[in-house]
């Protein structure tokens, strides 16, 4: 697989108003198929996100590719044995399809170490599923039924 160079940039405190703009511009469509309004990136708060921010085991990145920022990923690494998370990850709309997500998912594993992962999805986002199957992570068996329309799925990779 030819993976698209992608650089990660480290987002700062000053970076988040710009981080939140584009989660809910990047989460709107799935908000407003999924009507989830509870756990939505796109419903979330700019105060959410920036206390996010704080916690000494988050890191952002903007998703960078041929100079300009095309998306963002959100490292969670407690340093203490558990599992490292990835949440969430985008790629703009005008971006996607490129396969910018697989590189930045290869990048933060380069930072992070390559096993001890886990995140979560939507079960019935088939190109997700797709995308994080290929990336080695494998489906957990927990699936948690949010609404009618959406449940979430859980992966892990070792």
């Amino acid at each position: 697989m030819k993976l698209c160079k992608v650089s990660l940039k480290k987002a700062t405190e000053n970076d988040m108003p710009t981080i939140w703009e584009m989660q809910v511009r990047a989460f709107s469509d799935l908000l407003e198929k999924y009507q989830d309004y509870e756990m939505s990136p796109a419903a979330e708060s700019f105060e959410k996100v920036m206390a996010r921010y704080r916690q000494p085991w988050t890191t952002y990145y903007f998703i960078v590719a041929e100079d300009e920022v095309v998306g963002a990923i959100r490292v969670v690494d407690k340093k203490d044995g558990s599992r490292k998370r990835i949440s969430p990850i985008w790629i703009m709309q005008e971006h996607r399809g490129k396969g910018y997500a697989q590189s930045a998912i290869a990048e933060v594993e380069q930072i992070y170490g390559s096993g001890n992962w886990c995140l979560d999805t939507i079960l019935q986002e088939k190109g997700n599923l797709h995308l994080y199957e290929k990336m080695g992570y494998h489906q957990t068996g927990q699936i948690e039924k949010i609404n009618d329309r959406m449940d979430i799925v859980f992966f892990e990779k070792d």
